[in-house]
Parts: C-alpha cells; structure tokens; sequence
C-alpha cells in the first residue's frame, strides 16, 4: 500500500523526530520528578484503621505520633497518586505540544529548501534567468543555493552560447546554399545557357562549397574543444610556431615569411590545437598582407609566461574594431587597399584561436595600427609557473619591420 505524500516528505519525519526527542526529554523529567518523590516519602492506602485514626484526630484533637505517622503516610499515597494523574496529563499535553513544535520547527528548516524547489521548478530550459538568491544566515542550505546559482549562470552563458553560435552559423550557411541554389536553377539547368555561363556558375559553387567545408570544420573545432576531448602532453612552443608556419604559408604568394624563435620554450598543452591556433594566424596574415611584404613568427618568454606572436604588414585594423577581432562570425570589410579582398572566410578563425588558447589558461591579444600591419600574440603559462600572476600586457613583439 503506497503511503500518503505527506508521510513520504522529510518535514514529516523531522516532526517525529523533534516530537520524539521532546516528548522523551519531557516524559524523563515527569518520570525523575515522580520516582524523586515516591523515593524520599512513605505511602501507603487509607484503611479502616487510618480512617478511624484520623476521625479521633479531627474530632477530639489527640492523637500519638504513630497514629499521625499512619496519617502522613496516607496523604502522601493520596499526593502521588494525583501526581501520577497529572504527569500523565502531562504527558498527553506534552505529546501534542511536541507534535506541534516538531512542525513548525521543521517547516523553518526547511523553509529554504522550499525556496529553491520553487524556483528550480519555475526554471525552464529555455529561460535560465531565474535565481534562488537564498537570504539568511551563511549555513549549509545557503551554500547550497549560492552552488546552484552559480551552476545556473554557466548553464545560461553555455546556453546563450549554443544559440549564438546556431543562429550565426544558419545564417553564414544561408548565403552559400542559396548562391548554389541560385546557380543550379538560372543556369546549370536550364537548357539554353552557354558553356561560359556554366563555366563560371561552377566556379561560383565550388567557391561556395569551399566556405561551407571550411564553416563546417571550423564548427566541428570548436565544438572539439568545448567538449574536452583533446589529449594535453608537454610540447614545445617553437616547434609548434614551425610546423603551423610551414604548413600555413602559401610558396605560390610573393611573400616572405620569418621566424624569430627561442629554444627551450615547454608547455603542457595540446600540440595539435595550438597548431592549429597559431597556423589561423599565420593564415589570416598570408591572406591580408600586400605583395612582397613580410609575414613574421616569432616566439619568447616572458617571466614565467611563454608567447608566439604572428606579425604582417597588412592594412592593420582600427581600434574601434580591434576588441571584436576575436568574436565569432565577426568579419571587417577588406575590400580595396593592400588588403584586398582575396577571398571570404567564415569569422570563426580568430574565435577558435581566443578559444584554444583560454582553454590552455593563456590569453590572447591583438596589438594594430591602419595602414602598418597588426601582431597576434598568444600567451601561455609555461610548465614552470606557478602562482595566478597575470600575462604582461605589452606588446612582446612591438615592431618586426625593424628586427
């Protein structure tokens, strides 16, 4: 037989535990006043003997001290008795009382954690902006619903997060699959379309195909990265600037890459990601400095901070834009100048950049001038630090043109 829902719930439990405790302390202190009693007095029953005694006594005023022994003894059996009547009374009284107090004194416990079911059922997957915000003194349950609360902000910034980066990446795929659906209907099917118009719509789809791969890559990157499924071993930091310049930089460009490395540069990290933060880096400097320019890796330390940085003498980046340079789908217009625009990306290379690089404990920074080129720097904590000190803020490698 399934019990009632209030027999099943922890404030009727704590109620039959504080009644418990209060009824037994309440029923031993009867019980020692009563046993105190019956211990330190002679009792016994009023007999015929008693009765006449005491008669004699209340009428003729004489009596001996036997005979009033006989009568104390019978007024202190008649005074425990009442005392046994009213201690059960007691009792009774008491067991109600404690039943009561057992109540409230639960339902004040568990006050908060009435307020925070209340407010976990009124949260919704879709609406994470609820809060507990637990008042009272700093116990137990507060610190529970301070947990809480803090777990529901991460859960909200994880949220907010998914859908950005849904909604952006809807709408960056938008635009290919209607340029292919466009080029598809109005001239790869139709029948009186020339071989130049089919040339180039191919070409119009292949680019398009090519931004949709890369979109997708990129994704799945980053979608790598926020479920921690890479592997962290010890690594060398100019080893890794090496590879990505090599395999990043374009031989058929006329461009001229240097690097300006150090030795002895470990970390704990994993290898292939930061290959892969630094080589967008290198990309993006290929794909915006001018003709016969200088695209330079270089790699130090700082204190106990390690740093790469990949420095171009492109069109530079104003300084209204330059904090948005590492948001996702955030994209500049370079079209004219010596940046021209050579070829659309996604917006989330510099993304997945700031992203492996926090996801390392380091920090990324972006140091510009318009029409002087722009340094990417990443810092990382090196596998000999120690402490929470912060990465310098300057610009470790200010001016490549000059070194």
């Amino acid at each position: 037989m399934r019990r009632p829902e209030i027999v099943r719930s922890i404030r009727f439990r704590l109620t039959v535990v504080y009644s418990t405790l209060l009824f037994a302390l309440g029923g031993a202190a009867l019980g020692i006043t009563y046993f105190a009693v019956e211990r330190t007095t002679s009792a016994q029953p009023i007999n015929e003997r008693t009765a006449k005694i005491y008669e004699n006594w209340r009428y003729v005023g004489t009596t001996t001290v036997a005979e009033v022994s006989e009568i104390e003894a019978a007024i202190n059996y008649n005074t425990l008795q009442t005392l046994r009547t009213y201690s059960l009374i007691a009792l009774g009284g008491l067991f109600v009382v404690s039943l009561a107090v057992g109540w409230i004194l639960s339902g004040r416990v568990l006050r908060p954690v009435g307020a925070i079911t209340r407010t976990a059922r009124e949260i919704q997957a879709t609406d994470l902006t609820r809060r507990i915000r637990l008042d009272g003194p700093h116990d137990e349950l507060r610190d529970l619903a301070d947990t809480i609360d803090s777990m529901l902000d991460r859960l909200d910034q994880a949220f907010r997060s998914q859908r950005q980066l849904i909604d952006d990446a809807s709408h960056e795929l938008r635009s290919p699959l209607a340029i292919i659906r466009t080029h598809l209907d109005a001239t790869l099917t139709a029948p009186d379309a020339t071989e130049a118009e089919r040339t180039r719509s191919v070409e119009v789809i292949d680019r398009a195909t090519t931004r949709m791969s890369r979109l997708v890559e990129d994704l799945l990157a980053t979608a790598r990265r926020d479920a921690d499924t890479l592997t962290d071993t010890e690594a060398d930091l100019t080893a890794i600037a090496r590879e990505a310049g090599e395999e990043w930089f374009l031989p058929d460009r006329p461009l001229q890459l240097r690097y300006a490395t150090t030795g002895g540069l470990r970390l704990i990290g994993d290898a292939d990601a930061l290959r892969r933060a630094v080589g967008n880096l290198v990309s993006n400097a290929v794909r915006l400095a001018p003709d016969g320019s200088t695209v330079t890796v270089a790699t130090g330390r700082t204190g106990t901070w390690l740093w790469v940085a990949v420095a171009d003498e492109g069109p530079g980046i104003s300084a209204d834009d330059l904090p948005k340079v590492f948001d996702r789908f955030w994209r500049r217009s370079t079209s004219g100048g010596a940046g021209r625009n050579k070829e659309r990306r996604t917006g989330l290379g510099l993304a997945i950049v700031r992203q492996i690089t926090e996801s390392h404990g380091g920090q990324v920074a972006a140091y510009s001038t318009l029409g002087q080129g722009s340094t990417f720097v990443l810092w990382l904590p090196s596998t000999d630090r120690a402490g929470d000190q912060p990465p310098p803020t300057a610009n470790p490698w200010p001016r490549p043109d000059s070194r």
